[in-house]
């Protein structure tokens, strides 16, 4: 089959198309027909050799986020057929095939049936980081309706979903955005209200939102020096949810506000096998809530095809992108 490899760490042009063996499949897991995937920031870092610990082994194909037709159902495997479409967060880290290819071998678990109002491309955009956002908002913070949550990065990959998931959990969503355009999607995508980072203090938003008292609940899909502007905008005995913490702080104020962090790093459940089945299931629980129109992923304008990526990749890296960058596989 086709694939798009890597033989070593670097920069974009590291990729080269490469025909490869069709590997065996498994007991427990499926054949994909992969029809399209997503680049996510752990792509890049993977491909750059920022993340040895989670890497896979040369030549590899990356790319985690898949959408498309199983060709062949293995050993074991239940809940799918031949012929179904289906989407999650399969691979393309340690001991994982990619999407990055005509087709891929994954873990029935951790997949999910491809909800039926979206597109094979749409799709490909919501698993990474529709999990890490559930798992955020509802395992680790137990957010519930009624709840106040301040949102660092709306616009972002992570971020948009969280907004329509705390939205649809019936929470009061306060979102930071860098420009006017952001301002409109977020708004869109149903943020109660809007905070213009760069215009305004966390003090002053702070005491103009709540009246000095912070957020309940804080989420930073930022990170580096923002989850210091998060303990900032946390209330006392708040909860501060991060999916960027590989950073030094000053814990003082988690200290004096008795303030709960929680990380959330989705690539650990996928990497132990007996946890992955819990992507699988969150993936089933979104599927529901975008056929009942609750959410829906933001997909950048532009689109490339597999043999793009780098170019895709450079693409995320320059900051242009607005919503999830989409590959097609054309092959």
């Amino acid at each position: 089959m086709k694939a798009m490899i890597i033989d070593t760490f670097g920069k974009s042009s590291v990729f080269k198309l490469k025909e490869i063996e069709v590997a065996a499949l498994l007991p427990g897991q499926v054949r994909i027909r992969v029809k399209a995937t997503s680049v996510n920031p752990i792509d890049i870092k993977v491909r750059a050799g920022a993340v040895p610990a989670v890497s896979p082994s040369f030549p590899a194909v990356l790319h985690g986020d898949v959408a498309g037709i199983i060709e062949e159902v293995g050993e074991g495997v239940k809940s799918f057929r031949v012929g179904d479409e289906v989407y999650g967060c399969g691979g393309g880290f340690k001991g994982l095939e990619g999407a990055l290819a005509e087709y891929m071998n994954v873990d029935a678990r951790v997949l999910a049936h491809k909800p039926l109002n979206i597109s094979m491309e749409e799709a490909a955009a919501v698993p990474l980081v529709g999990i890490t956002a559930w798992e955020s908002l509802f395992t680790k913070g137990a957010l519930k309706k009624g709840d106040d949550i301040l949102i660092h990065g709306g616009a972002g990959g992570v971020g948009h979903i969280a907004i329509r998931l705390a939205k649809w959990a019936g929470a009061t969503v306060y979102t930071t955005i860098s420009s006017s355009e952001k301002e409109t999607i977020v708004r869109e995508l149903g943020a109660d209200h809007v905070i213009p980072y760069r215009e305004s203090s966390v003090k002053d938003y702070v005491e103009k939102y709540t009246e000095g008292k912070g957020f309940p609940f804080v989420f930073d899909t930022v990170g580096g020096s923002n989850l210091d502007r998060s303990f900032e905008a946390a209330s006392v005995n708040g909860t501060v949810l991060s999916i960027a913490a590989r950073s030094t702080h000053d814990l003082t104020p988690v200290h004096s506000k008795g303030l709960s962090l929680h990380v959330t790093f989705m690539l650990l459940k996928l990497l132990d096998e007996a946890k992955r089945f819990e992507h699988g299931e969150i993936l089933e629980k979104i599927s529901g809530i975008i056929e009942g129109n609750g959410l829906s992923p933001l997909l950048d304008q532009k689109t490339f095809t597999f043999e793009e990526v780098g170019k895709a990749h450079d693409y995320l890296e320059s900051g242009k992108a607005v919503g999830k960058v989409i590959l097609v596989n054309k092959w």
